[in-house]
């Protein structure tokens, strides 16, 4: 059975202060959001919903949007899921520990950490806003690492303790 013209993936690349960033979308919804180098770039297929999407990431990078507007499908297993939901409850400039975090979801927080590094639409699902123990910053798995994190938080006016 052939596909339908809906799921195809479209993909536009992104110029960004943290470095080039690749916007998926299937079926009218974003399903990845993700940090390519310079020599992998991929190709670029502009859709309304992308366009949508890099005014939406423009503007937050310029520190005039707080909240994306967009609809969001990122596949993982139903405890990733979950995790992501709760990562979209954290408010702009506000962060959660990975402790909090497990707590609220009655789960380790290994197993949270681990469910954010997986996390396929990174930014829009604010995984950066997730801390260690005693504001350490913990990890990142985007961009350049703790140095993305840092320049995210500092962005949304966060303060690290």
């Amino acid at each position: 059975m052939a596909a339908s013209p809906d799921s195809a993936l479209h993909r536009l690349l992104v110029e960004s202060p943290v470095g080039p960033l690749a916007i998926e979308e299937r079926n009218g919804a974003i399903v990845a959001l993700s940090f390519v180098s310079a020599a992998s770039r991929p190709g670029s297929s502009a859709t309304p919903l992308l366009a949508r999407a890099e005014r939406q990431l423009a503007e937050y990078f310029a520190a005039r949007r707080r909240r994306f507007d967009l609809p969001l499908a990122p596949a993982g297993t139903p405890f990733q899921e979950r995790v992501w939901r709760a990562l979209l409850g954290i408010p702009y400039g506000e962060s959660r520990s990975y402790g909090e975090l497990a707590a609220e979801l009655s789960s380790a927080p290994r197993a949270l950490g681990q469910a954010c590094g997986q996390n396929p639409i990174t930014i829009l699902i604010p995984c950066h806003r997730v801390l260690g123990a005693h504001g350490s910053l913990g990890g990142y798995s985007g961009g350049r690492g703790l140095k993305t994190k840092r320049f995210l938080l500092a962005l949304e006016g966060a303060l690290l303790a």
